[in-house]
């Protein structure tokens, strides 16, 4: 199957996303932030990155920005719970924002947290041509 690269800062969030692809036969690496996932990355070649958005040392914008500069053909997937953030103006920023602003920087496709196994390789194979 396919080598699955996945960048969350969550321990929890990293072993679901770890159980539900292997249980599907996809070889995964998991990585806590964007700089351990970016040295991942450049270390071994991986077929698909998914990545959180919200995340510490570097969040998902700044490692798709990132991971656009090195490929073009890797997809890549955001995901992000439906949370709002506070942004330095006082006021809110909807997450769904955010995963837009993904999109438009290069991801491949977004999900939102929570998802069931079904979504989740269902978004997969679209980014994998399955």
């Amino acid at each position: 199957m396919s080598s699955v690269l996945v960048i969350d800062d969550s321990d929890s969030v990293r072993r679901t996303v770890r159980t539900m692809l292997e249980s599907a036969g996809h070889d995964v690496v998991v990585a806590s932030d964007g700089v351990d996932g970016i040295t991942q990355f450049q270390e071994q070649s991986f077929d698909l990155v998914i990545s959180d958005v919200v995340m510490p040392r570097k969040d998902g914008l700044q490692t798709v920005r990132e991971l656009r500069q090195m490929t073009d053909e890797v997809p890549i997937i955001v995901m992000s719970g439906g949370l709002q953030l506070s942004n330095s103006g006082g006021g809110r920023r909807d997450i769904d924002d955010l995963l837009c602003v993904a999109k438009d920087i290069g991801a491949t496709r977004t999900i939102s947290k929570p998802f069931s196994q079904g979504d989740l390789l269902a978004v997969v194979g679209e980014c994998l041509g399955r």
